[in-house]
């Protein structure tokens, strides 16, 4: 008797998930670098009686789509943008963690950090100091292969970004703010992949589709709500005509 309500509220559950997380891709949609998730379902079957067993729904896994996002010119010589797979590192008390977002200022040390705060590495000093650019610097540039060049020291590169791969990149966990890890151990900068300066990697969620995806699991969710309330009432009118015969 009560299959139909457990049926409904199984995939309403998960469509509660599903709206939350399309809900989060709309609010991101401005974010820069940002990755889109998806929800992933299974089918459960569970048994209510020896003979018998009813189909539901259960929430298995998020997804992230690790597909890089348009790339917007801002003429900002501290923004940079990855042009393929990779991801810039930065220091943490817990040691590197990833980004894609290439919001670069520098602070008061004269230290490229990320718009965390968080210090962006040089990869000429096998990670373990961050960018730092000359004291008089009014000029910085920066060159494909994440070469930092300032125009306090015209002979030389002052540091390198450090731009790392992962061959498991849609299984890294991000923490929040795009900074993401992984225990998987760093590959260099795939072939292929450029640094660009004075630009910045958009969101890779594409806002109409998730507006409509949005208004698809709304729609979902409330032919479900019609259900469970058709199916409520149904038991109430058996419940009431059987009060009567009793």
């Amino acid at each position: 008797m009560e299959n139909p309500m457990f049926i409904a509220l199984s995939s309403m559950m998960a469509l509660r998930e599903k709206m939350d997380t399309v809900a989060n891709n709309v609010a991101n949609t401005s974010t820069t670098a940002y990755k889109q998730q998806r929800s992933m379902f299974a089918e459960v079957l569970k048994k209510t009686t020896m003979s018998e067993q009813v189909s539901l729904v259960q929430n298995r896994t998020t997804v992230r789509d690790m597909s890089e996002g348009p790339i917007e010119v801002t003429t900002n010589p501290l923004d940079v943008a990855l042009k393929g797979k990779g991801f810039f590192t930065v220091d943490t008390l817990n040691g590197p963690h990833y980004t894609r977002s290439g919001r670069f200022q520098l602070d008061a040390k004269g230290q490229m950090v990320d718009d965390n705060g968080l210090p962006v590495l040089d990869a000429n000093t096998n990670n373990k100091k961050p960018v730092l650019i000359p004291n008089g610097t009014k000029d910085i540039r920066i060159a494909a292969d994440g070469s930092v060049f300032s125009d306090m020291v015209p002979d030389a590169a002052v540091g390198r970004l450090s731009v790392v791969s992962f061959k498991k990149e849609a299984e890294m966990k991000e923490i929040g703010n795009g900074i993401f890890i992984t225990d998987e151990k760093p590959d260099a900068i795939p072939a292929g992949t450029r640094v660009i300066q004075g630009s910045l990697e958009q969101s890779n969620v594409k806002p109409v589709q998730a507006i409509t995806n949005m208004i698809d699991v709304l729609r979902q969710y409330q032919s479900l709500q019609k259900v469970m309330d058709a199916e409520h009432d149904r038991q109430k009118t058996m419940i009431q005509k059987l009060g009567r015969t009793a």
